[in-house]
């Protein structure tokens, strides 16, 4: 049997499946019905090795063990292990969100927002930052921030920026509001991103900058800051900088309002 590595490759990321059972699993599906030592030499897998790929494939879904004397595996349809990997993975996931919400209600998050608000006094300032790596990652530390802002939450992005933003955190954005936190955006406004901007409607306010530069400041305290244009990045390799510095913060703030005052309402 001759399979690209990589076909196999894609095989291993769609369905999760380690090496070994790849090969034996592509072997099957070449044969149909075989034996454990025949996918063993078609497979180029040990055959000591080949019994325990099988039980874990059977397990998962993907064949299935033929009675009788020698013991034959059958492979299962692609469409359907497809199918049956799907439920797999929304069972596991619905377990393990259940698993994080039953933890709301036990002594383990007690103890550990205890150690977080009273052993963060012994933290050094400057200990409170960190480099954020991939936009993933990025706006999820963002909106982590800024859902706990009490008073504001200053911007500046590009015009993609501003359009993923409204995107993503509007629902956060309505909470702000109806909390009292005042939300200001600056962002070159086109014509692509005037749509977008309307869902907005009272929760925010945004105008137009020409300015290059992608920033939030929330409460006067804390910063996100990407140091790349998003323009010229992949979204894998986008960076950011968060700092909790009333001095920086501040400061980055005070130069916002400055040029707030002359920027077009959107």
């Amino acid at each position: 049997m001759i399979v690209k590595e990589e076909f196999l490759s894609k095989l291993r990321r769609y369905f999760s499946l380690n090496l070994y059972e790849v090969k034996i699993w592509a072997a099957l599906l070449s044969r149909g019905v075989s034996t454990a030592g025949e996918l063993s030499d078609i497979a180029n897998v040990p055959r000591s090795r080949s019994y325990d790929v099988l039980e874990s494939l059977e397990k998962k879904g993907f064949v299935v063990m033929k009675l009788g004397k020698p013991i034959k595996y059958i492979a299962v349809p692609p469409t359907e292990v497809v199918e049956r990997v799907k439920k797999n993975m929304r069972s596991d996931a619905e377990e393990k969100v259940k698993r994080l919400e039953d933890l709301k209600s036990t002594e383990v998050l007690q103890e550990l927002t205890t150690l977080h608000t009273q052993g963060v006094e012994l933290v050094e300032p400057a200990d409170l930052s960190g480099s954020l790596r991939g936009r993933h990652n990025l706006y999820n530390h963002l909106e982590l921030t800024i859902r706990n802002a009490e008073n504001s939450v200053t911007m500046m992005t590009t015009t993609q920026g501003l359009m993923r933003k409204i995107e993503g955190l509007k629902p956060t954005f309505d909470k702000l509001k109806k909390r009292g936190v005042k939300i200001r955006i600056a962002a070159p406004i086109t014509k692509e991103s005037a749509p977008a901007i309307k869902e907005l409607g009272n929760v925010a306010e945004v105008r137009h900058t020409d300015a290059k530069a992608r920033f939030c400041v929330v409460d006067g305290k804390e910063l996100i800051f990407m140091v790349l244009d998003d323009k010229d990045v992949h979204p894998t390799y986008d960076v950011g900088i968060w700092v909790t510095t009333p001095f920086f913060a501040g400061a980055v703030e005070n130069l916002f309002d400055l040029a707030w005052k002359g920027m077009k309402k959107a």
